[in-house]
C-alpha cells in the first residue's frame, strides 16, 4: 500500500496537532518492540523517498516505490517478518529521524547518512553503501573544482549532510562566501541547477547520477570535483531495540556474504533502470567491496580520519 505524499502531509499535520488523549498511546507504540509491533499490526511501514534514485524513488502514477534500498528493506523484511503487509510512506530527509524516533516508521528505506549525532536518534543498520559528495553541473559549466564555488550559488537539499560539507567549504576557502540555496527535495534542488538559478548542485554521487539519468535531457549534465566527502549510508530504525537490529544485519550480513547485494548492487547501479532504462555507470568500488567483505555500522566520523 502506497501512501501519497497529499495523504502523508495530511498525516504529518494530524501528528503535529494531535490531542493529549493520544500521547500516551504514542508512548505505548514507540517502547514496544518492533518485531512486536509490526505482528500485531500485520504491516510493516516502509520510510521511502519520491526523489532517491537510484536508491528510494517513485515509479509511475500509481506511486510505485523502487530503488537499491528499497529493496534491501523489502528482502529483510520478508525474511524477519514474512506474513507482514508492506506499507510505504513517503518521507523527506528532515522528517526521517523523528518519524522513526516516534514508532511512525518501522524501517527507514532513504539514504540516510550514518553519523555520531544521528545515532544519538536512530540505530543504523550495517553500511550498505558509501557514497561520495560531488557536484553536478550544466555541460557548459566552467566549474571543475570545489575549489572554485567561492562567490557562486550552489544548490543543496534542505537537510542532507551537504549543506554542512559546503560550509566547510566555504570556511576552507576563505574570500566570497558560497551562496547556498536550499530545495525542499532533491527534485526542487535539481530544477535550480536545471533552470540556471544554481550554478551547481551538490549531493551524493549516486543520487546525482540518478537525477541526471532521469532528467530531461541527461546530456545536458555532467558530475564534476573532487569528493567534498565520503558518507556511509544504511537503514535505519529506532534506538534500543537491538533484537530487531540483530535481525536486519542478520539477513544484509548473509546477502553480502552470499554474494547476492552485489547482484542487487549491480542492477540499480549498473544495468539501466526506470523510468528511462538508462544505466548510471557506477560500477561497484574498492571500499564498498571490503564493507560487504567485512560488515559493520562505523559512522561518517570514522571514514575522515
Amino acid at each position: 500500500m502506497a501512501i501519497s505524499r497529499k495523504t502523508f502531509t495530511a498525516l504529518a499535520a494530524g501528528l503535529a496537532l494531535a490531542c493529549m488523549a493520544t500521547v500516551p498511546a504514542l508512548a505505548q507504540t514507540v517502547t514496544q518492540p518492533t518485531l512486536e509491533k509490526i505482528k500485531a499490526s500485520g504491516k510493516a511501514v516502509l520510510g521511502v523517498r519520491e526523489t532517491s534514485p537510484p536508491m528510494a524513488y517513485a515509479l509511475g502514477a500509481n506511486e510505485k516505490y523502487v530503488g537499491y534500498h528499497v529493496e534491501l528493506c523489502e528482502r529483510v523484511l520478508k525474511e524477519i517478518a514474512p506474513d507482514a503487509k508492506l506499507e510505504y510512506m513517503a518521507v523527506t530527509a528532515q522528517n526521517t529521524l523523528p518519524l522513526v524516533q516516534n514508532g511512525t516508521l518501522d524501517i527507514g528505506c532513504g539514504p540516510t547518512t550514518n553519523n555520531t549525532a544521528r545515532q544519538q536518534q536512530v540505530a543504523f543498520a550495517v553500511t550498505t553503501y558509501v557514497s561520495e559528495v560531488r557536484m553536478a553541473v550544466r555541460k557548459d559549466s566552467d566549474l571543475k573544482s570545489i575549489s572554485q564555488l567561492a562567490g557562486r550559488t550552489i544548490a543543496a537539499s534542505t537537510g542532507t549532510t551537504a549543506v554542512q560539507l559546503l560550509r566547510k567549504q566555504e570556511r576552507a576557502l576563505g574570500g566570497a562566501p558560497i551562496k547556498t540555496v536550499l530545495g525542499k527535495d532533491h527534485h526542487e534542488s535539481f530544477l535550480l541547477l536545471e533552470t540556471g538559478r544554481a550554478d551547481a548542485f551538490v549531493l551524493d554521487d549516486n543520487l546525482l547520477a540518478g537525477m541526471i539519468a532521469n532528467s530531461k535531457d541527461p546530456s545536458a549534465y555532467r558530475i564534476v570535483g573532487e569528493p567534498l566527502g565520503a558518507e556511509p549510508i544504511a537503514l535505519l530504525f529506532r534506538k534500543d531495540d537491538p533484537t530487531f537490529k540483530a535481525a536486519v544485519d542478520g539477513v544484509l550480513t548473509k546477502l553480502m556474504q552470499s554474494g547476492e547485494m552485489e547482484k542487487i548492487y549491480t542492477k540499480w547501479f549498473v544495468n539501466p533502470i526506470p523510468p528511462k532504462n538508462m544505466s548510471l555507470n557506477l560500477p561497484l568500488g574498492t571500499t564498498l567491496r571490503q564493507l560487504f567483505a567485512t560488515p559493520n555500522d562505523k559512522p561518517l566520523e570514522t571514514y575522515q580520519q
